[in-house]
């Protein structure tokens, strides 16, 4: 390839992932044609993609931006899954289909910005964004729950109290 298309090609990946924050790399070394596409299909169910990429090119391509951290840990042919949902639920996926696909080789991800690259299990491992949501919602309801109920509770103490007060004043018919 000569440096011209080497700079072009370099500079297609800077702009396709200009706005990319996270993402995962496989490798796919060993997989059949089959198996490949049935990955890629399930990815593209969650809003993912599976793009292989030229390692050089691609740490070119990374310096400077957010996936630099995974740019400098590319090596062997590798594969970059990225996302426009939740990377973290493809991270389960692809942990799921490594179970499946004993070929698929999970390495490294870094996710929302941060430098560092962790593992693909790390990431799977974290709580996604509905799950999170779902924890906020459950502790800003807690403390009005948490109200209801003492409000509630002395409430029927109270009538309980007053129901046996005039239950003990009625006189009794013989």
């Amino acid at each position: 390839m000569s440096k011209a298309v080497k700079a072009l090609v370099t500079q297609e990946l800077k702009s396709r992932y200009a706005g990319t924050t996270s993402a995962c790399v496989v490798a796919l070394t060993g997989m059949d044609v089959q198996a490949q596409e049935k990955l890629r299909r399930s990815l593209r169910a969650k809003a993912a993609k599976l793009e292989v990429v030229k390692n050089s090119l691609a740490r070119h391509a990374f310096k400077g931006g957010p996936l630099e951290g995974i740019g400098n840990n590319l090596e062997g042919p590798c594969a970059l899954v990225t996302s426009s949902q939740s990377l973290i639920d493809v991270a389960k996926l692809l942990v799921e289909a490594a179970k499946e696909f004993t070929q698929l080789k999970l390495k490294h991800a870094v996710f929302d910005g941060d430098p560092t690259p962790i593992t693909v299990e790390q990431l799977s491992k974290m709580r996604g964004r509905q799950e999170l949501l779902a924890e906020l919602a459950m502790l800003l309801a807690s403390p009005g729950r948490a109200l209801a109920g003492c409000i509630g509770g002395a409430q029927a103490r109270i009538a309980g109290c007053i129901k046996t007060l005039a239950d003990r004043a009625e006189p009794q018919a013989t």
